[in-house]
């Protein structure tokens, strides 16, 4: 009764685009997210209102305060709570990407078919995609086929490279052509991209550490070499 209620007053405020979008990227967070688009949107909302009405109440700047912050939690929640956790699923499969891929490609290469290479890898890789994949066999075993379960696979998976790895599964399945070559060249993509943003957080790190030594050690080396004048003037 009260997922009914909730869902029609999210239909009322909010449009179905709105909705439909929101319910495709929590089904892209993976299968530990405990809500839906109805249950964030009546959240955010009413919690939006909440802290609007709290900030007018208690602050003497309230009516200048109160929209400022309720604009940033209301977009920030999203950010939060959707996009970021989006993010960080995307750049942890795209590693696991190429472990798996990997094997997968070294069945294809023994000679299995897709289907039997697809579970060679599942069965002897322990990852999120290896769940992901896991998922899409089941539903194979339960009547669909090949093609019908990687359809419904990339969209539970953010990452694009991924997904047009499945594209590349997905049309070698229909065509029966030999994807060997191809996945070798999406897996050295996939390397080479961790590489680079592997080496952009490397580079990141001696303006961090500046940032760092400005913010707390600079004020405390100056504080000590002044500290006789503080001393003597304020004694």
């Amino acid at each position: 009764m009260r997922n009914g209620k909730r869902k029609r007053l999210s239909q009322r405020i909010f449009s179905k685009k709105q909705i439909k979008n929101i319910q495709s990227k929590i089904n892209m967070m993976g299968g530990n997210v405990k809500f839906d688009a109805f249950f964030f949107l009546n959240m955010r909302l009413f919690s939006s209102i909440v802290i609007f009405l709290v900030v007018l109440y208690i602050s003497e700047w309230g009516y200048i305060l109160a929209p400022l912050i309720t604009f940033i939690y209301y977009h920030g929640l999203y950010y939060l709570m959707i996009e970021g956790s989006l993010k960080r699923r995307c750049d942890k499969l795209d590693i696991e990407a190429m472990h798996f891929f990997e094997i997968m490609t070294l069945a294809l290469e023994s000679g299995n078919n897709l289907g039997n290479a697809l579970e060679i890898s599942c069965n002897n890789v322990d990852s999120e995609l290896s769940c992901e994949f896991k998922k899409a066999l089941d539903e194979v075993t339960y009547g669909k086929s090949l093609n019908e379960a990687l359809e419904s696979l990339k969209l539970r998976i953010p990452s694009d490279t991924i997904n047009n790895i499945i594209l590349l599964i997905t049309q070698a399945n229909i065509f029966g052509n030999n994807i060997t070559s191809d996945m070798y060249h999406q897996i050295d993509y996939i390397r080479d991209r961790e590489i680079q943003k592997a080496k952009g957080r490397i580079s990141k790190i001696p303006l961090r550490v500046s940032v760092i030594s400005v913010l707390f050690y600079i004020p405390l080396i100056m504080l000590l070499i002044l500290s006789p004048v503080l001393i003597e003037f304020f004694g």
